[in-house]
């Protein structure tokens, strides 16, 4: 096995890695920028190497300067967690031309799959179901406005490089369609560096499954389940769970089978996710893209399955079979994750960066969290403000719902606004509890809590109200009249004001 690996990341999954490698006494190097200099990763670490300034395209997108480190630390492998350098082929091609090994899929399959429009095409061709759309660069408007009449609106353009939600807008008519294909192009290449940008249809209230698929140097490819992961902001997940409320044993195994025939239409290694976008209504479900890399909410598989991912990505790496075949594959349980954010969710999410003064993990039965913070520690402005990953396992839905309100009230993070009050809200959420979940939820579920906040001021300014009148009635009635009369009416330009608001 490895001696050691390098983590080229930074907070909770830089830190996941090394715990995994601990596990498998692998010793662990880990880069860091300025802004990172005292990160809990650096300090988990056996070795740490600083390589630039916090702009991570100055610090952790610099594959030379990475490939350097290990070098010089006599590293024998690289993982890259995901993000920054995680999908870039050329990264790849780089670090096995110097003598290390990449704990990934190889460059092909990376390149096959990680551009949109050609995974599209290798979904098609392994006869798996896609969205209507096209599947080469949009190169003009008249393009644009020719595919979206023929596969009617609303229609989504999508960068083809990256994902994040960058590069992403959604079009419910003609008068927009000009103005966002400028922008999601823009985006694409300021975000990737690549302006293609291409089109499909927008499937209404879909929910966004996806299956964890997992290949071997040996030609062994195997599913793991799915995860449900419609709750996002900014086309970017914030609450998953495994498995989906929506998904029978029969639905599973088609989602699973389609997803290994596009693991093994470009002979894929290592862990990686196919999504698809599935209809609430029939269940029909549409290849959407394969993220190939470990993803942020890999913990849920984990604890549905018993399956340390990666573990598996190591091992597999050095060139050892899976540890299970499918048929060794089961679902037990129900699992939730909740991606808590140094973000303001009265301010459409914002971000919250500033030191965290204080911060209590929630503990006990089924509950795990992924972290890469500490108190005292500061949230960087130049990075993801994600904090950590709290899951929670239960015998059933029912019991991980619990689970996760309990583990929400004991964590407490002062200093900086998080996204812990949001998740505490939606565990009581009746549509959540129903498991009435689609990419539309969120708006929907502010939509109620801000109609209830509503209600809860008309209450008290009612209740108010009547106390005041009930005390006036103990007084002189005359002068009780006039100021009960004149508080009513300040109650009442309250009531105005909140109801505007």
């Amino acid at each position: 096995m490895f001696k050691k690996i390098l983590i080229a990341n930074r907070g909770e999954i830089a830190c996941r890695v090394i715990r995994a490698c601990r596990e498998m006494n692998i010793a662990t190097v880990a880069v860091y920028s300025d802004a990172d200099r005292d990160a809990l990763h650096v300090r988990m670490a056996d070795e740490a190497f600083h390589i630039g300034p916090p702009p991570s395209a100055e610090s952790y997108l610099r594959w030379e300067k990475i490939i350097e480190v290990a070098k010089a630390s006599g590293t024998e492998a690289i993982h890259p967690g995901y993000g920054f350098l995680s999908e870039n082929a050329e990264f790849v091609r780089n670090v096995t031309a110097a003598g290390v090994v990449f704990i990934g899929p190889p460059p092909e399959a990376m390149e096959g799959l990680g551009g949109k429009m050609s995974a599209r095409k290798i979904a098609i061709e392994a006869g798996v179901p896609i969205v209507p759309g096209t599947t080469e660069p949009l190169r003009s408007f008249d393009e644009a406005k020719a595919t979206a009449d023929e596969i009617g609106y609303p229609v989504m353009l999508k960068a083809s490089a990256g994902g994040g939600g960058k590069g992403m807008r959604l079009v419910f008519e003609e008068a927009e369609l000009r103005s966002a294909l400028e922008n999601a192009q823009s985006e694409a290449l300021a975000g990737f560096g690549d302006d293609a940008v291409y089109v499909e249809k927008v499937v209404v209230a879909p929910r966004h499954i996806e299956i964890q698929v997992f290949s071997d140097t040996h030609g062994n490819h195997v599913y793991l389940g799915e995860r449900e992961c419609s709750i996002q902001r900014r086309h970017q997940k914030v609450i998953e769970e495994a498995p989906s409320p929506i998904n029978s044993a029969e639905l599973r195994k088609e989602m699973g089978e389609c997803a290994v025939k596009v693991a093994k239409a470009v002979d894929y290694v290592g862990a990686g996710t196919v999504e698809f976008l599935v209809s609430d209504v029939d269940h029909s479900f549409y290849f959407l893209e394969m993220n190939t890399r470990l993803q942020v909410e890999h913990p849920v598989t984990e604890l549905v399955t018993g399956i340390d991912l990666v573990r598996e990505q190591i091992r597999v790496a050095w060139g050892e079979k899976l540890s299970f075949t499918q048929d060794d594959v089961e679902i037990k349980g129900h699992a939730i994750e909740c991606r808590v954010y140094a973000e303001d969710p009265d301010a459409n999410f914002m971000p919250s960066p500033g030191t965290i003064t204080r911060l209590r993990l929630p503990q006990g039965p089924g509950v795990r969290d992924d972290g890469g913070v500490y108190e005292g520690c500061e949230v960087s402005i130049y990075y993801d403000p994600m904090i950590s990953k709290l899951a929670v396992y239960g015998k059933d839905r029912a019991e991980a719902i619990d689970r996760m309100r309990r583990a929400l009230e004991e964590y407490e993070v002062g200093g900086i606004k998080t996204t812990l009050q949001f998740f505490r809200d939606v565990m009581r959420d009746q549509e959540f509890i129903d498991g009435k979940l689609d990419t539309g939820f969120i708006p929907r579920f502010n939509e109620r809590h801000k109609a209830a906040e509503i209600g809860e001021t008309d209450r008290d300014i009612a209740i108010i109200a009547a106390a005041l009148s009930y005390s006036a009635k103990q007084s002189k009635p005359a002068e009780a009249t006039t100021r009960v009369e004149s508080r009513w009416a300040a109650a009442g330009r309250m009531a105005a004001m909140q109801n505007r608001l």
